[in-house]
């Protein structure tokens, strides 16, 4: 934010001074004295990661007076750096899978963001750099060369969140208003925002390529900010041991979505009115959400995808999906029920719980178990996998 300052003629004449006064000074510069820089100009940034052929990195924060630093690398535990004679600390990694990482600092207990790098993922809670490890072929989340759907951005006043909320949809590639198109609704997890599936997960990237491979359907994609009540952020991760809190935000986000912007989306978009066209998934947050909303209205939704959800408490389930089974039993009701979630997930166990409750109550699904723990790593994949799978009636 630029100062604003006030100054009176005599001190301003004074002012008008202080160039000629200056180049009258001798500079004196020895080995000790860093070199002096021109008034208004910045520091050079420090050097950023590298990325090495093999797929390794070298990670480097410079931190003069720190006692520790630790890489925070998304997938891995927290690894201790080194500190060099000059004050910067580095890592280098092990080989790593081609991908898009999450990294961050911890200087001391307290965490940073990298000063040598502008890649930088949004977040509600825990911002975080972003690098890639870049494939031999160009990835599904890449962009290629070829046909671009657009992505809009909508705003709109909740009357459920008592605040201004928003929404992304994205149009697929050569988009025509005369003709209806299959809609999947995809939520993002805790502590992102609306922008998490395009900012993050490429999901507009992934769709792109996916239909020019002729892979998937062209549809329209609808990604809404994931909160029923904005008490969720508010409380930070100590959210999650308020139950009524929990229930509170999964009940009003089905208000939400039903109620506020999917009436929206079709009213503005060429979005089929049969079910069999309606598809939902999300992940973490999003994925708990996507089932109690898709399970719970099969009238509007034929396609549910959940990848490392949080479901239920098992000994909620019954209450949680009251009609689940009588539903299902019904023709064609339910096109799909895909389950997937990462065996290092933290996840994982109330996901086979949730998944062995489903195959008991005869409602099938399909599980899939990846290795991954809580990451987007794993929900870019889910995706890829997922999409192919819709609107194939």
């Amino acid at each position: 934010m630029k100062a604003l300052f006030c100054a009176a003629s005599s001190f301003s004449a004074a002012l008008l001074l202080l160039p000629a006064m200056a180049q009258s000074q001798p500079t004196v510069t020895n080995e000790h004295t860093p070199p002096r820089r021109a008034v208004g100009q910045l520091p050079p940034r420090p050097a950023g990661p590298t990325v090495h052929p093999d797929g390794s990195i070298t990670f480097r924060y410079p931190a003069a007076g720190a006692k520790t630093v630790l890489l925070d690398l998304e997938g891995a535990d927290p690894q201790p750096m080194t500190q060099g004679s000059d004050g910067v600390w580095t890592l280098t990694t092990g080989p790593l899978q081609p991908e898009l990482y999450g990294y961050g600092f911890r200087a001391d207990d307290i965490d940073y963001l990298d000063p040598g790098s502008v890649l930088v993922k949004p977040n509600l809670l825990n911002l975080q750099n972003e690098i890639e490890v870049p494939g031999p072929q160009p990835m599904d989340w890449d962009v290629q060369n070829v046909p671009h759907g657009v992505v809009h951005h909508h705003f709109y006043a909740s009357q459920t969140l008592g605040r201004q909320s928003d929404f992304f949809v994205y149009t697929p590639p050569d988009y025509n208003p005369k003709k209806k198109y299959p809609v999947l609704y995809l939520l993002h997890g805790y502590s992102d925002d609306a922008s998490g599936w395009t900012a993050v997960g490429r999901a507009n990237v992934i769709l792109d390529n996916l239909i020019a491979q002729n892979e998937i359907k062209a549809m329209i994609m609808v990604m809404p900010l994931g909160y029923g009540t904005m008490d969720m952020i508010a409380h930070t991760w100590s959210a999650w041991s308020d139950k009524e809190l929990v229930n509170r935000n999964f009940t009003q986000y089905t208000q939400v979505l039903l109620n506020e912007v999917k009436p929206q989306a079709e009213k503005i978009y060429s979005i089929s009115k049969d079910r069999k066209d309606h598809a939902i998934a999300g992940l973490s947050m999003g994925g708990g959400e996507s089932l109690r909303t898709g399970l719970n209205h099969l009238d509007d939704f034929a396609y549910v995808g959940a990848f490392s959800s949080a479901v239920p408490d098992k000994a909620d389930l019954d209450q949680t999906f009251p009609n689940l089974a009588s539903e299902v039993k019904k023709k064609d009701r339910l096109k799909l029920l895909w389950v997937a979630c990462g065996t290092e997930d933290h996840l994982i166990t109330s996901n086979r719980a949730f998944t062995a409750w489903l195959q008991q109550q005869q409602i099938p699904v399909t599980v899939i178990e990846t290795p991954g723990r809580h990451t987007w790593m794993v929900w870019r994949d889910n995706l890829i996998h997922f999409t192919p799978l819709l609107f194939q009636h």
